[in-house]
């Protein structure tokens, strides 16, 4: 009997934090350009804070900071989701059906 009242309210806390209604997609994307932007900004930072003096150590940074490309936002998807077909039809049948 236990074991159904955990299920039950894992499964309920589980419902409750992805409603039906949301996009994950739309979601999914906005916190991957977040996490995105904020790990550039660490390095960014981590690099500015080393204490540069010797123009080899400056020379270092200016080559890392050229090495890093800005990230590209995600504005499409590698894989694009398919469309909906707004009619329904159904598949043709095998010859062999009749």
């Amino acid at each position: 009997m236990m074991f159904i009242m955990r299920s039950a309210f894992w499964l309920t806390v589980a419902f409750l934090v992805i409603k039906p209604e949301a996009d994950l997609r739309h979601s999914a994307e906005t916190m991957a350009d977040q996490a995105l932007a904020t790990g550039s900004q660490f390095v960014a930072d981590q690099i500015d804070a080393i204490e540069c003096d010797t123009i080899q150590c400056f020379g270092g940074k200016a080559i890392v900071a050229a090495a890093l490309p800005p990230i590209p936002p995600s504005g499409t998807p590698m894989h694009e989701a398919p469309q909906d077909d707004p009619v329904p039809y159904p598949r043709p049948r095998p010859d062999r059906s009749g």
